[in-house]
């Protein structure tokens, strides 16, 4: 008798009751996994050089900013606060004709570039870098001035 009830509601409801059995389920899933497991390195892959790309591209932009405020005053900024020179006049700049920059920006990573005149690789005038995705210093993915080409 339940049965038949249950019949009854499901014509009288219009509603066919049809679902995926368990096999054909974990055949799907097995198939995403299968692809995310191909595309995502690739993806992941792919954003990691994009953002070197970038970083190296804001290097190669405090470069010219810093080459322009030489220009103007006669000396590279001074200090590990020295991009903010870019930025702000300082006390002692006559000749300062900036913003060279409108702010200084963060790498991709979300760490502050790193300034240092004079430099450890260029004594006569200055290291400018980002430390990379590890965000920790001498290590290898660090990328710096020393390193981009022109």
């Amino acid at each position: 008798m339940k049965t038949q009830l249950t019949e009854k509601r499901v014509r009288v409801a219009g509603i066919s009751r049809r679902a995926f059995t368990l096999v054909e389920m974990l055949l799907v899933l097995a198939i995403l996994a299968l692809l995310a497991g191909i595309v995502l390195p690739k993806l992941t892959g792919r954003k990691q050089q994009a953002n070197v790309d970038a970083t190296k591209a804001q290097i190669a932009a405090f470069k010219t900013a810093l080459e322009t405020f030489e220009v103007d005053n006669g000396y590279y900024p001074n200090g590990r606060n020295g991009l903010l020179d870019l930025v702000q006049k300082p006390r002692d700049a006559v000749s300062w004709r900036g913003p060279y920059l409108e702010s200084i920006p963060k790498d991709p990573w979300g760490n502050d570039y790193i300034y240092e005149k004079p430099g450890k690789h260029n004594p006569n005038s200055y290291d400018i870098m980002s430390l990379g995705p590890d965000g920790q210093p001498n290590t290898e993915d660090d990328i710096g001035n020393w390193q981009v080409t022109k």
